[in-house]
């Protein structure tokens, strides 16, 4: 397991943001990066510096994702037709594991993750335990009979800290949601503001 699990919110502070949006977040109290020297590093970004922050932030918001997984997705975003950015937002939103995480099967992206690789999840039926798994529109992305009653699970659906977007469709009852169609980065509930065509900048430069 990558070592950004047990350290989640060093990614906050050093982009200086709660990028979840969640309340134990210490970049709540504490704005500013992790370090001796944090309080004073905040100086004027190049554009440079601009772009690498930004995507910096994208990618910590998906968790686990190593630079050469997000570079590739990036490299098949710019493959498709139209936006880049859109492109690469739909293909992010359309990881398993985000599906899983935007569901609120699971509290964090983190947890989704690590949800996914223990086979706690079916698509269309099937076990899934890749959590880049690229779900399409109409794919049925199920949590498994025997894993309803995880505490994690139970307390992830009640809460009322996110909202589930538009392009899912859940059925809380079987814990069964349908990805109806990706979406475009407007419909996407980012906490924070989030400039895809800056990542798309950093990577075409």
């Amino acid at each position: 397991m990558s070592k950004r699990h047990s350290a989640k919110y060093k990614i906050d502070r050093r982009v200086g943001e709660n990028i979840w949006g969640r309340p134990k977040s210490p970049v709540n109290k504490r704005p500013f990066p992790p370090g001796q020297h944090g309080q004073n590093r905040r100086g004027k970004l190049s554009d440079y510096g601009t772009q690498l922050r930004a995507k910096q932030k994208l990618k910590g918001y998906y968790g686990n994702i190593t630079e050469k997984q997000f570079r590739s997705t990036y490299k098949t975003a710019d493959r498709m037709r139209g936006d880049t950015s859109e492109n690469l937002i739909g293909l992010l939103e359309s990881r398993l594991d985000a599906v899983v995480y935007r569901t609120k099967f699971v509290p964090t992206v983190f947890a989704a993750r690590q949800f996914v690789n223990h086979g706690h999840v079916t698509v269309n039926g099937k076990r899934v335990n890749i959590p880049s798994y690229r779900c399409k529109p109409g794919d049925m992305i199920e949590v498994r009979e025997k894993s309803r009653t995880m505490a994690l699970v139970l307390e992830a659906l009640e809460s009322a800290e996110r909202e589930i977007p538009e392009y899912l469709d859940l059925d809380p009852k079987v814990m069964k949601v349908t990805y109806v169609r990706v979406p475009s980065f407007d419909e996407v509930p980012y906490p924070v503001v989030m400039e895809p065509n800056l990542t798309v900048e950093f990577y075409s430069r």
